[in-house]
């Protein structure tokens, strides 16, 4: 079958390319999915160049999303039956392919009316988002929330799904542009950190109070200067380190107002099968009802993985960038 092979860290050349891989089967517990499309997150541009916390191994199956078929299922599967249309978070890659095996109990089902393209663009990033949310933090209606990276993948369905809750939600971006479809999806106020310092927009938005809790994909400076605007007893929930880990002095920043710090992957919700579900069930419907937007940025076919992945590191994206695979 035809797939994006990840061959070794570097991204170039024979690092990454679309080759033959060997046929995966349906083992215990597992199903075999026909791929229709495949997203790409920034996770996958992290294992590209080998600096993924989770890693992998090498060569690997590229593709962490997708959305298709279930074609086949192992010994002992009732979670799912022939012919399901499902999407899925692919936990230990392998969805930039034709076909791909994962643990049955992770897949999840879409209705009819939703499209492939939909159903693969929303179950890392909605998902996400949701768990930040409602799983590793409590979000009421009322609280005043910071999201760094407000315009990308997450942070959209951060604003929509905190919009939902009844939450305000300042947002910040360093991309020009990327303001406007989170002020459309609900944001109260976007800052670019480019033009304004963020830490006296955001303590001049909430009159001096601070917010209640941040959501963080930054870490590094960014992070470190966050603490400023939180108020005391706040909470801070960080899921990425695009500019870098955070900085040493963590426990002074979160001594100081006894803040409370969470690192959601989300790959560690699979433990909890109960809120993996309700987390699926509240995305699925609410992408369904059209309460939830899936912003599609654009769709490539599988022999130009390279260009989408030059496309998403451009850091001008604010929506989803699909693989055609077979949808």
């Amino acid at each position: 079958m035809r797939a994006v092979l990840m061959n070794q860290p570097g991204g170039a050349g024979e690092n990454m390319l679309v080759g033959e891989a060997p046929e995966p089967v349906a083992g215990p517990g597992q199903a075999l999915v026909a791929v229709a499309f495949g997203g790409l997150n920034f996770a996958d541009t992290m294992m590209r160049r080998g600096v993924y916390p989770h890693p992998k191994g090498y060569p690997m199956v590229a593709g962490i999303e997708m959305s298709g078929t279930v074609t086949a299922i192992g010994p002992g599967v009732t979670e799912v039956a022939v012919g399901d249309r499902v999407a899925a978070f692919c936990e230990d890659a392998g969805s930039f392919a034709e076909r791909c095996v994962l643990p049955a109990e992770r897949l999840v089902r879409i209705p009819d009316s939703m499209g492939f393209d939909t159903a693969a663009a929303f179950p890392v990033q909605a998902l996400t988002a949701w768990h930040l949310l409602h799983t590793v933090s409590k979000t009421d209606r009322g609280d005043t929330l910071l999201v760094h990276a407000v315009g990308g993948g997450v942070g959209l369905y951060l604003t929509q799904l905190a919009a939902k809750a009844g939450a305000v939600v300042i947002g910040t971006t360093g991309t020009a542009g990327k303001e406007k479809r989170a002020l459309e999806y609900g944001a109260a106020r976007v800052i670019n950190r480019n033009d304004e310092d963020f830490v006296a927009a955001t303590m001049a938005f909430t009159a001096g109070k601070g917010v209640d809790k941040i959501v963080d994909s930054t870490g590094g400076s960014i992070l470190d200067r966050s603490f400023e605007t939180v108020r005391v007893l706040g909470h801070v929930v960080s899921y990425g380190e695009a500019e870098a880990k955070p900085q040493a002095n963590l426990w002074e920043r979160l001594v100081r107002k006894s803040l409370t710090f969470t690192r959601l992957h989300i790959g560690h919700i699979f433990s909890t099968p109960a809120a993996w579900q309700e987390g699926a069930r509240q995305v699925v419907d609410g992408v369904a009802s059209g309460s939830i937007k899936v912003p599609i940025e654009g769709v490539f076919p599988l022999d130009r993985a390279h260009d989408m992945f030059a496309r998403l590191e451009s850091r001008q994206v604010a929506g989803k960038l699909l693989l055609r695979i077979g949808g």
